[in-house]
This record gives C-alpha cells, structure tokens and sequence, in this order.
C-alpha cells in the first residue's frame, strides 16, 4: 500500500473544489442533494454545500395533510431536492421535497394504472362528491360513486380508514390521479365466484352472513357470492315471513341443496333433519297417547291443535264432543288447551287425526 502523503498541491485542488461547490450559484429548478440538520413542525433545515442555508417548508414535505415534517425525515436523512426560491439578501434558499417525490409518485401511478395494480392508503380528506387519498405523494381522488358505498351511508364513515384502490385515470402531467374501491371490491368478488364454483358442490356445508331478506327468503353471504334460504328451508314450523326466524347480520350454517353455474344461482338449506318436529312425533307419539294439545286454528270441519311445535292435529268436528256439534266455535276457541287422544297417524302426507269425544266415551263407560 503506498501512503504518499498529500502535497499542498492536492490539498489546494480539493479546497479550490469545494470552494467551487460552496460557490456555485443556485438556481431555480437546480435538482440538489442535502443532509437534514434540524426538524420542527413548520420546517426542515438542510445542509446543500452551499453558502446559502437551505430550508424545506413543511407545506413542500409532502402534499399528504396527514403526515407532520418528523414522520417524513429525521435529522442525519439525505434528501433529493428542488431550488424553488434563492435569496442572495437573507442567504437562503427554499427548497421542495415533495416536488422530487410528486414526479416519482407519478411515475408509480401511471405504472399501477398500467399494471392494475391494487393500492392501499390512508383517506385523508372528504371532499364535494368524492374523498382523497395520497399514494406516493399522488393525490387520488376516489369519486362517492367509486366507492361502493350505498347512497345513504356517509362518506364521512371513510375519514381515516386505510382503502384498497385502483387507478383509472392516471394522467402524466397531472399531479392527481382518479381511484376505484368498487373496482377493487368488484375484482375481489369475482376472484370469490371463480373459487366457490371450482369446489361447490350440492351437500357442502358453509357459514355465511344473511346480507338481506325478501319474503321469500333470505340472501347469505358464502364468501362473495350469495345464495338463498327459501322460506320453507328457514324452519320447520309455519312462518309468514324470513324475518320471523333470522335477521339481516346473522351468520348462518347451511348447505348447498341445488346448484345451477349457469344461471348463478344457489339453493340452501338451513333446516335440519334431526331438528324436524315430524321426527321428533314419530320417536315419541304413538296412536292410543292422550296429550294436551293448543287450539291453533278453526275450520267449519273442526280444528287444528299442536301437539308439539310444528306438529298440528285435526280434530274433526265429528269428534270434537259426544253429541251433534252444528258450530266448532259453540265447543273450542283458539287458545284453548285440550286434552286429545291421538287416533291416526300418516306420516307420509303429514296429518295426525285426534279426538275429544274418544276421551269423553271411555270416561263414560
């Protein structure tokens, strides 16, 4: 290694190049390199080799207003800068960070257009018929109907929240850009679809979301896509309406009944075979058994009382009493709880036929 010690030669040629640098004449628009010296809440101080001192207001940090000078740089951080102002009077020179990050941010906007690249950033501001988020320095204004929020919920509900985006307009020589969250959310459901219909099939069960109900059933969510609960597969017992078992918000368990790729459309089940009140009757009821049963219903040809919840039985108006009955509301009201003897049974048509008058003639005998 050869430790040749510097001539004064040498030294007077590094100092004339710096000399050079301290006095070179800095312009507007001179791209620089600086080190930060200080930071405070309304401006960075830099150092730039020059004899003016450099400073950086916080308003040319960064066009993100979520963001203080002390989240962008810290003392000791070596920044890219543009000379927007010099003033030989005071010694200073006013210097712009954000301008160097715009054109990069743009730069990475036009390339995420491109590309359909999925973003993420923090909402910033609510704005006349839209919000703002900053991505790389980028505003990008995401329009109220790009959101995919329902007309009547507020764009207020964003303010502060981290959103996934995509570019769509993405002009070069434009500091903003034009975003979609539906873009993104409708990209995601369509990955959902894709993947439910490459495993669906009838008989798998899912845990879903009830997203709305009609009155013929009710929508559930199985992971972006959604299939309906018919209201007879809601419950086993009589109901005039979906929400009379579940609500909007719910999760349910249910299973695929029928499938059709086609038409996009999935039937589900909900009801369960060992929840099925029919059942039930048939391991606990046989025809002899007296029970109590509820008047539910009056016909001219006589009443239905339930025997258990779902399980109803007639009661014709032959056998409602041990004499001529011309009326069935002279004998029963609904509401009232009889005792009955179960006298048929047909499971597979569902009627269970039961009587009062059997009761009467054995406590006659």
């Amino acid at each position: 290694m050869n430790n040749v010690p510097e001539t004064e030669e040498d030294i007077d040629f590094a100092q004339a190049i710096e000399d050079e640098s301290f006095n070179k004449k800095l312009r507007n628009g001179d791209r620089v390199k600086g080190i930060v010296m200080s930071v405070n809440n309304s401006e960075v101080m830099v150092d730039i080799g020059a004899k003016q001192t450099g400073t950086v207001p916080a308003s040319e940090l960064t066009n993100d207003p979520t963001k203080s000078p002390s989240d962008i740089v810290k003392e000791g951080d070596e920044l890219e800068l543009i000379v927007i102002k010099v003033s030989d009077q005071d010694g200073m020179a006013t210097l712009s960070k954000k301008r160097v990050d715009e054109q990069a941010g743009i730069d990475k906007v036009v390339k995420a257009k491109e590309e359909g690249a999925v973003l993420e950033a923090v909402v910033s501001t609510i704005v006349k018929g839209g919000i703002n988020v900053y991505y790389e320095g980028v505003r990008v204004f995401i329009p109220a109907s790009q959101t995919g929020l329902a007309r009547d919920v507020s764009l207020d509900t964003l303010k502060g929240e981290t959103v996934k985006f995509v570019i769509l307009e993405a002009p070069e020589r434009k500091k903003s850009a034009v975003g979609s969250m539906k873009a993104v959310s409708r990209k995601e459901r369509d990955a959902a679809k894709a993947k439910f219909w490459e495993s669906a099939e009838v008989g798998k069960e899912y845990e879903g979301e009830v997203k709305s109900i009609t009155s013929y059933g009710a929508f559930v969510d199985l992971g972006g896509i959604d299939g309906m609960v018919h209201i007879s597969e809601l419950s086993w017992n009589r109901i005039k309406h979906p929400s009379q078992v579940v609500s909007v918000g719910d999760v349910l368990k249910v299973y695929i009944k029928e499938l059709d790729p086609e038409k996009q459309r999935i039937s589900l089940g909900y009801k369960r075979t060992e929840d099925n009140p029919w059942e039930k009757f048939k391991s606990e009821y046989a025809v002899g058994d007296v029970v109590t049963a509820k008047i539910v219903s009056i016909t001219s040809f006589g009443a239905f009382a339930q025997i258990i919840d779902g399980v109803d039985g007639l009661i014709h108006i032959s056998q409602l009493a041990n004499r001529r009955v011309e009326n069935v509301r002279d004998v029963v009201a609904v509401g009232d709880e009889v005792q009955v003897k179960i006298i048929g049974v047909d499971l597979d048509n569902k009627r269970i036929s039961i009587s009062i008058r059997e009761l009467l003639e054995e406590e006659n005998d």
